[in-house]
């Protein structure tokens, strides 16, 4: 079995690549997909350089081993949610700041505004349907308003 193993060269190496970057997609989670490249670049490598399955295995080692520094460097870069300024789950602090038309007119302090498909119920002093509102503040689905 060892034998037929060394005899592909550096094709074992290319096949052990593609198999952990389809692992990767099977089971996403960004580990496997370093080794398997690590793997391509022995095998890629080892088409122009004639050495032993020693030397690749090490080579195969050292390069898993450095693509961690670059998996960090680029896990750091990416964009994260929450304290960037997105506002998944907390949809109404998305409004605040920004201008709409009264839908149904603020009486004794609870009006609405419709802001795309949604209705959202909105506080503030007693104005009539049609008035332009700045949303000041929001707090859980009440929005807080003055006349614009």
């Amino acid at each position: 079995m060892a034998g037929i193993i060394i005899s592909l060269g550096p094709w074992n190496w290319l096949i052990a690549g593609m198999v952990l970057l389809g692992l990767e997609l099977i089971a996403p989670g960004m580990f496997l997909l370093w080794l398997g490249i690590a793997a391509l670049a022995v095998g890629i490598i080892s088409f122009g350089i004639e050495w032993s399955w020693q030397a690749q295995a090490i080579a195969f080692a050292l390069l898993s081993v450095a693509m961690v520094p670059l998996w960090r460097r680029m896990a750091r870069g990416a964009p994260t949610s929450g304290a960037d300024g997105t506002f998944l789950n907390r949809r109404a602090d998305e409004l605040v700041g920004r201008a709409f038309v009264l839908d149904k007119p603020i009486v004794d302090g609870v009006g609405t505004v419709r802001v795309d498909d949604t209705v959202w119920r909105v506080s503030g002093d007693d104005c009539p349907a049609g008035t332009r509102i700045r949303i000041q503040r929001a707090n859980g689905a009440m929005l807080f308003a003055e006349k614009i």
